[in-house]
């Protein structure tokens, strides 16, 4: 590599390392503020936390896929996705594990595992057909408010309360209202930050731009849910870690490919068509089976699980 292209690396690197630093921060000033201004409006804590906390720690990878795909780089946006999915259920769930093992009552799981398994069967719907239509998109968006919706007046949302934003410091809607405009000027920011940065280092090292948004990208969105994971299992709250990783999963497929290609039709990119694709289906599922078959992640199902995630990231660099 010669002079000019490392220094343009360093650069694009640079702008990666802080694009997800803004759109961390960005995402926690957006949920912060968001379960403030939902709790003085009157709405229970329990759909606060189903609803806006799980949609919150996914708003980093909503913001990055519908820049990407503006921009004419669908690969990143449906790689984030794919590779947040994967993220989420190796990477995250068994960092967690390593801390607390993972348990969960099958009955309890039936209907947001069911509904995660219906996402992933939309998702590979769609990239079969080679595009994410408008209509598509509107379908999926709707499948999602229409499940929140089940949930919520059918009193089955098994979430725990979060009391992570108890001590956010915000006290009067006037300070929410402008931690929300912070946070989501830090969301836009960073996006566009990290597109470019991903965009620029794919180039200089002969990787297509989706395969950098199903590792590198899709490793920092996941950040949110990590962190949220993490804190949770030190408190030993089970089913906010649960129901934050189903949560995240089926979001991410229905509100963030849905809304992605609500604004412009999203086409797949090839290089995602082979075993990215299958590996996203074979890990949900898995995982899907397990939690309802035995219910329960060991600490040695954690780090067989973070060097399966590994493994996965190297192959997509090493694979030719």
């Amino acid at each position: 590599m010669d002079l000019p292209n490392y220094d343009l690396f360093v650069l694009a690197a640079g702008a990666i390392l802080f694009g997800l630093f803004l759109l961390i921060k960005g995402g926690d000033w957006t949920i912060e503020s968001a379960v403030f201004i939902a709790e003085r409006t009157g709405l229970s804590p329990l759909f606060i936390g189903a609803t806006i906390i799980s949609f919150g720690t996914s708003v980093p990878e909503l913001f990055t896929s519908v820049n990407a795909n503006l921009q004419g780089f669908p690969g990143i946006s449906l790689g984030n996705v794919l590779g947040s999915n994967i993220a989420n259920i190796l990477l995250v769930l068994g960092a967690t594990a390593i801390i607390l093992q993972v348990e969960g009552q099958p009955k309890q799981l039936v209907k947001d595992v069911v509904m995660m398994l219906v996402a992933t069967a939309i998702l590979v719907f769609g990239m079969m057909s080679g595009q994410f239509s408008t209509v598509l998109g509107l379908i999926m968006f709707g499948v999602l408010v229409a499940f929140v919706a089940y949930q919520y007046f059918t009193n089955s949302l098994e979430l725990e309360e979060d009391d992570e934003d108890a001590g956010s410091g915000i006290n009067s809607m006037q300070t929410a209202l402008v931690i929300l405009l912070g946070g989501l000027v830090a969301l836009a920011v960073g996006s566009e930050m990290l597109v470019k940065g991903a965009v620029v280092t794919g180039t200089i090292i002969g990787v297509p731009e989706a395969i950098i948004g199903l590792t590198v990208v899709a490793f920092g969105t996941s950040l949110p849910e990590l962190s949220t994971c993490v804190a949770a299992a030190r408190k030993q709250s089970l089913g906010l870690i649960l129901g934050n990783i189903i949560g995240s999963n089926t979001f991410n497929i229905l509100s963030i490919i849905g809304l992605t290609a609500m604004i412009k039709p999203l086409d797949v990119a090839p290089v995602l068509m082979g075993a990215q694709m299958w590996a996203t289906v074979i890990i949900t599922v898995s995982f899907a089976a397990w939690m309802l078959l035995v219910g329960k992640i060991t600490k040695l199902m954690g780090y067989v699980m973070l060097a399966a995630y590994v493994v996965f990231v190297a192959a997509q660099y090493l694979a030719p």
